[in-house]
């Protein structure tokens, strides 16, 4: 005779929905975000490594270049920064729709090889803060010549 094992439908229910928020959990927490956080500004950034230097671009749109700080402490790019909200008076209408984020956000990169902290370089262009991190003269690559001892052959006899 077969064993019969009961179904429960709500305890099916409950565990695939904890599944899913441990899914969106560590997502979000990859992503670098908090779901409880709701002051903080994910930035959204590229790394890109060069034969000589590495280039870091952020998405800044909205964001005041003065408000933004850079630091580079034992090999951790730090950008740091802030978007204050618009104070709207109540008289000149209320919102339909408020999808833009406002608070600070606070990104940092641990970076691989070695940075001349001397040569760093910053700007802003369209909104894309662009970062240029030189790599120091240790980190580069080297270019080795390769030396050829080719035998001479003269008539059949080598020299």
């Amino acid at each position: 005779m077969s064993n019969l094992i009961r179904r429960d439908p709500f305890r099916e229910a409950y565990s695939m929905s904890s599944a899913l928020d441990r899914l969106l959990e560590r997502t979000f927490s990859d992503m670098g975000m908090d779901l409880e956080d709701q002051g903080q500004i994910h930035l959204p950034i590229d790394v890109i490594e060069k034969e000589n230097e590495f280039l870091v671009k952020a998405n800044i749109a909205g964001f005041d270049p003065d408000n933004i700080d850079i630091t580079y402490t034992n090999n951790t790019l730090t950008i740091k920064g802030e978007v204050k909200e618009e104070k709207e008076s109540k008289e000149e209408g209320r919102y339909h729709l408020h999808e833009r984020r406002y608070g600070s956000f606070c990104r940092r990169i641990s970076m691989p090889g070695m940075i001349d902290t001397n040569k760093i370089e910053a700007e802003t262009e369209n909104g894309i803060l662009t970062l240029l991190l030189p790599k120091t003269e240790e980190a580069q690559p080297k270019r080795i010549e390769v030396k050829s001892k080719n035998v001479k052959v003269i008539e059949g006899k080598s020299k």
